[in-house]
């Protein structure tokens, strides 16, 4: 039952209004003064005030005004009653907190139809706070797990390169302000080779970070992913970039998590410099030769979720001394600046051709800074991932599983 508080110092005029709302079925209660009614509005906590201006001791526009200050009354809605007619009183009331005026002498169809209308307008406007109020409980709930998911997936990020005292290896990793699929790492896959990686999951949120989360556990070089049990020695051997991304579009199909994703996965044996490598659909790498050569690295086949719509077929290639590999996300060459223009394939090149005599990590930071001056903006719409691994030259040892 709705409550109503009816403020009025005029006895009549008081107790024929509250009479009238009682019998079409609300709760009333009264007040005959300014005071009074601020003490009625503490502890009655009414829906409604019907509240007349011209009143000793504190007038009606007082009142409103201090109710409008009280954090528990605030949303009340006030109807002014008065006497006054003129349109600056009326403009008065509006501007104080009131929602309505009628002037006496009052119609009592009229009241009603404005005590009823303004009640439901008021469970409308709560009703609207509520689930506001639930809204943003889900959204801070939802960063959280957002954040939280964040930081699960820049823990799958390498934290330091492998030693190899005969490959020099930097990276620059930039999410954007959505959690994203990308992910790469570059691991020790036993004392002779080095395994590398990079993906990137169609799509953002915690559906994609999921996959990411899912396939570098399982790109782990101890699971047994990446190898195979043999019965002499060294008792396994190393499974190529191709049979790599064969079991992930088995193991992956698009209807399992309503995802695809493209990867490059590539084995570097550190003794010789043979590389072999396959993608999935993902950019190619780059191989910048010491002499000045550009190779792209194009084997690949489809994206990973298919089901062997494409078959994955291996590349190799032979390192020289000098020789770096350039892996990296689509992220990099669709950056767009404010006029909408992308980054782009070509500029990209120039400027990898450009810092081809620096050294590695100062060639990658490069590129990001001017992927950044490009943007002209904090953060990138998309995620950017680079990853460089130079070769310095031959190495001997005994060897150990051959891919």
């Amino acid at each position: 039952m709705d409550k109503i508080l009816v403020v009025d110092d005029n006895f009549i005029d008081r107790t024929l209004l509250a009479m009238v709302l009682k019998k079409a079925g609300f709760q009333v209660a009264e007040a005959d003064s300014g005071p009074e009614a601020l003490e009625q509005a503490a502890t009655f906590l009414p829906d409604l005030v019907l509240l007349d201006i011209l009143m000793p001791e504190m007038d009606g526009y007082q009142v409103c005004a201090q109710l409008k200050k009280d954090g528990k009354n605030r949303e009340i809605p006030v109807i002014f009653l008065s006497g006054l007619a003129e349109t600056t009183d009326k403009v008065k009331g509006f501007e104080i907190g009131g929602v309505d005026y009628l002037t006496k002498p009052c119609d009592q169809e009229e009241v009603l139809a404005r005590v009823r209308n303004h009640l439901k307008m008021r469970a409308l406007t709560q009703q609207l706070l509520e689930a506001n109020r639930e809204l943003l409980e889900k959204q801070r709930r939802l960063d959280e797990d957002l954040k939280a998911a964040a930081l699960i997936q820049s823990s799958l990020l390498p934290t330091h390169p492998p030693d190899f005292p005969n490959i020099s290896i930097f990276w620059r990793f930039q999410p954007c302000d959505r959690i994203g699929g990308d992910i790469f790492n570059v691991f020790q896959l036993d004392e002779q080779h080095l395994g590398i990686y990079m993906m990137d999951v169609c799509g953002h949120g915690i559906p994609g970070a999921m996959v990411t989360v899912s396939v570098s556990q399982i790109l782990q070089p101890e699971i047994g992913y990446l190898k195979r049990n043999r019965s002499d020695y060294p008792f396994y051997e190393l499974l190529s970039p191709a049979e790599v991304c064969f079991a992930l579009d088995h193991d992956y199909p698009i209807d399992r998590f309503d995802k695809h994703f493209t990867i490059v996965y590539a084995i570097l044996d550190t003794f010789n410099g043979d590389l072999k490598y396959c993608g999935a659909a993902h950019p190619s790498p780059l191989l910048f030769h010491a002499d000045g050569r550009v190779e792209l690295l194009d084997k690949k086949g489809t994206l990973i979720g298919l089901g062997e719509f494409v078959p994955f077929k291996d590349g190799e290639k032979q390192l020289e001394a000098g020789d770096r590999l350039v892996f990296y996300t689509d992220g990099v060459v669709e950056c767009r600046n404010e006029k909408g223009e992308f980054f782009g394939e070509d500029r990209f090149l120039a400027l990898l051709r450009e810092q081809i005599g620096s050294p590695l990590e100062a060639l990658i930071n490069t590129v990001f800074d001017s992927l950044a001056a490009f943007v002209g903006k904090p953060g990138f719409e998309d995620d950017v991932s680079l990853l460089g691994v130079e070769f310095k030259g031959a190495r001997f040892g005994k060897g150990a599983g051959s891919d």
